[in-house]
């Protein structure tokens, strides 16, 4: 393999974030293709026994098996590393693969973790449920209330874990007080930014240790794999995470870190068109419907922190109406917007958290993490914004509204 100048810190530092969206990390081999080559292989060979003994006593820089290096997996953990300003990035199977090796990496028994109420369904099954069958204690905290986090701190507590904007609220956590915070106190703080990715927010810009991704979602952009990645210190990736990984397996599949390199080619153009078309949306929303939950909106109680953390509002929000009822009539309704649980895509899709996302958690728990019955989040695509509201008002007009 030939390594280019997208491998050359000393040249991508320079960069700027487009190109390092397209050329970041680009290996080439002896053919000189233009796109990054996909390496489907489990295991590798060698020249000569020292060879090979070099290389697994870390002497040597080459390959040895895919569940430790993988040229296309290389590529991108270093394209992502430089999008998000990070020293070093390993590539997961999945974006919860990303979350549980951030976590369980660095916690033992007796250790204590701070995470914020509003999250991802699964990403509060880690902490409610994971986390504490291995003597981990855990408490959960209203992110919006900076306070609340230094009041939680124990003398064991390692870790805050938290997602901004967070799924599927939009609660928004101040991330530079945060970050402070964790770092006065010697705790680590892993930022699950997915909602976001880096062509919208940078959470090492504003103190954050570790930043994980579920690359499903923006970076891929297309609904097409499942991948994910956990971003940090050299020091954390290969000395607290690799061992992890190393041992457990949550390896992302070449094909899919592959497919995940395209799509980071386009990520800043999709992201920031995407964020244009949903702030029309909201506009058209707001008022219409009950209780809107937009960051781009004056009307979130965060939006101008939301917008200093943040270069655009993103392409998810969600809205809140009377009850289930109402909201799977307009779930219903829909005819160009798709019935679906994912997010990131390129095409608009809606969904009901609380028969879904959170499906898994207890009334209680998601009625205190503001889950409510009647909430949908939407995540607006790339089709003709025009189109997309005229189905929405098609949609809420069938719900009464």
């Amino acid at each position: 393999m030939k390594k280019t100048t997208g491998t050359d810190r000393s040249i991508t530092r320079n960069w700027r974030p487009a190109t390092r969206a397209v050329r970041g990390g680009t290996w080439r081999s002896e053919h000189g293709e233009t796109s990054e080559a996909l390496f489907l292989t489990s295991g590798y060979t060698y020249d000569d026994a020292a060879t090979v003994a070099a290389r697994f006593a870390g002497e040597d820089s080459g390959m040895t098996y895919s569940r430790l290096q993988n040229p296309t997996v290389a590529m991108l953990e270093e394209r992502i590393c430089l999008m998000e300003g990070a020293e070093a990035c390993r590539a997961q199977a999945s974006g919860m693969a990303a979350m549980t090796a951030a976590l369980l990496c660095q916690l033992s028994a007796g250790d204590h973790c701070v995470a914020a109420r509003a999250a991802f369904g699964s990403c509060r099954w880690l902490v409610d449920h994971l986390l504490p069958r291995f003597g981990i204690e855990t408490t959960v905290i209203d992110s919006a209330d900076n306070d609340a986090w230094e009041r939680a701190i124990r003398p064991n507590t390692k870790v805050f874990f938290f997602e901004t904007p967070a799924n599927p609220t939009l609660d928004i956590v101040d991330l530079a007080h945060v970050c402070a915070v964790a770092k006065a106190h010697g705790i680590t703080s892993v930022v699950d930014n997915a909602f976001c990715s880096p062509a919208l927010q940078r959470p090492m810009e504003f103190g954050a240790d570790v930043v994980a991704y579920s690359a499903t979602k923006l970076m891929d952009g297309q609904g097409r794999v499942l991948a994910g990645a956990v971003c940090g210190s050299e020091a954390f990736i290969n000395d607290v995470l690799l061992p992890f990984q190393r041992n457990t397996g949550p390896n992302i599949a070449p094909f899919n870190a592959w497919v995940v390199l395209k799509g980071l080619e386009t990520l800043s153009l999709r992201a920031h068109k995407q964020s244009e078309n949903a702030l029309k949306l909201g506009q058209f929303m707001e008022g219409r419907v009950p209780t809107m939950l937009h960051p781009g909106l004056a009307s979130h109680p965060r939006h101008e922190l939301a917008m200093r953390q943040m270069d655009a509002c993103g392409p998810i929000f969600s809205f809140i109406v009377d009850d289930r009822a109402q909201a799977h009539t307009i779930l219903d309704a829909l005819e160009l917007v798709d019935i679906s649980n994912n997010i990131g895509d390129a095409r608009s899709l809606m969904c009901h958290p609380a028969s879904t996302t959170h499906a898994g958690m207890t009334a209680e728990d998601r009625d205190a993490m503001g889950v409510a019955e009647g909430m949908l989040r939407i995540n607006v695509g790339l089709e003709d914004v025009d189109d997309i509201i005229e189905d929405m008002d098609r949609a809420l007009q069938a719900a009464g509204l």
